[in-house]
């Protein structure tokens, strides 16, 4: 009460010192705090939503994230982002409208914002192409992507940039203008590029049967094989090197699956060519000595010696 007292207090004491009209004043106070409960409820509606829609597309299976999830993650981050700047700013113009008219300032302000916008090409190009970054589905919160020079997971995206954390934990923030080419390596499907290197003198008909067989059990097991978009592929020899006979499998997964799936079939290959007595290849030299009869090279020293002091 006392509080309300010495508010109302001070009211009074600034509409007597500045001559206004007290009743105007309390009554554009009370509507520019119904508009900012107004603008509190606008974006705690928007956070609502923006959950409401990363729930509606969980299946409840956090070891795969489709891409229903990764547009349902994009969609919510963007809607915060965009609802509140948009929130925000249309309280800020209605709170400044409750105490003089302020049609003459957005005039004003659109004229500025047209000359602004010849100078700010480059923001111009970065909103358009994070439109269409969005519309197309190109890419989504949680994919793996390669863009502007930099390959990071997506951890958040605007109509302006793009956020990426690397390998490193580096956080990589890309305007959207500067994205020319986008290497999606997580949508729709995956894929494992593994190669195993044997020595020249290794049975190789044995061991790519040993190596068929891996990628067979590899290809039925039940926690693994359940990543995998299909049986693995062993192609055979890709190449020959120095040292060593290469080959080549194909492992095609789940999106975002490949490097996790890669390493355990290295691990489980490794582990198979060592039981079977398979060694890995190493750098090999050829060295070859020639040993000549040093009686016969003593002689021809000593006759060349003469000759030359005749």
């Amino acid at each position: 009460m006392s509080l309300l007292l010495s508010l109302t207090d001070l009211i009074d004491r600034l509409t007597e010192a500045l001559r206004l009209d007290g009743g105007r004043i309390v009554q554009a106070l009370f509507r520019v705090l119904g508009i900012w409960i107004l603008a509190w409820l606008g974006l705690r509606i928007v956070r609502l939503t923006a959950s409401r829609i990363e729930t509606s597309v969980n299946d409840g299976d956090d070891s795969v994230t489709t891409s229903r999830e990764k547009r349902g993650r994009t969609i919510s981050h963007l809607l915060r982002s965009v609802g509140r700047v948009v929130i925000i700013t249309i309280a800020v113009l209605l709170t400044f409208n409750v105490f003089f008219d302020i049609a003459p300032i957005l005039a004003g302000a659109g004229i500025l914002g047209l000359a602004i916008s010849f100078g700010a090409q480059s923001l111009v190009r970065d909103i358009i192409s994070g439109f269409f970054f969005l519309a197309e589905n190109q890419f989504a919160v949680g994919d793996v992507i390669e863009a502007g020079g930099k390959t990071g997971t997506v951890e958040g995206m605007t109509l302006r940039v793009v956020v990426l954390r690397d390998l490193d934990g580096s956080m990589h923030i890309i305007p959207n203008g500067e994205i020319k080419v986008v290497s999606n390596k997580t949508r729709g499907w995956s894929r494992a590029v593994v190669d195993i290197s044997l020595p020249h003198t290794e049975d190789l008909e044995r061991a790519l049967t040993i190596v068929q067989d891996e990628a067979a059990q590899f290809s039925t097991d039940p926690v693994w094989g359940v990543q995998l978009d299909g049986p693995v592929e062993v192609l055979g020899v890709e190449s020959l090197t120095d040292n060593s006979v290469v080959i080549r499998t194909l492992l095609r997964t789940q999106p975002g699956s490949q490097w996790s799936v890669a390493r355990e079939f290295r691990r489980r290959l490794k582990n198979r060519l060592s039981r079977e007595m398979i060694d890995s290849p190493y750098q090999q030299r050829r060295v070859e000595v020639t040993v000549r009869d040093s009686a016969q090279g003593a002689a021809k020293v000593a006759a060349a010696s003469g000759a030359a002091g005749s």
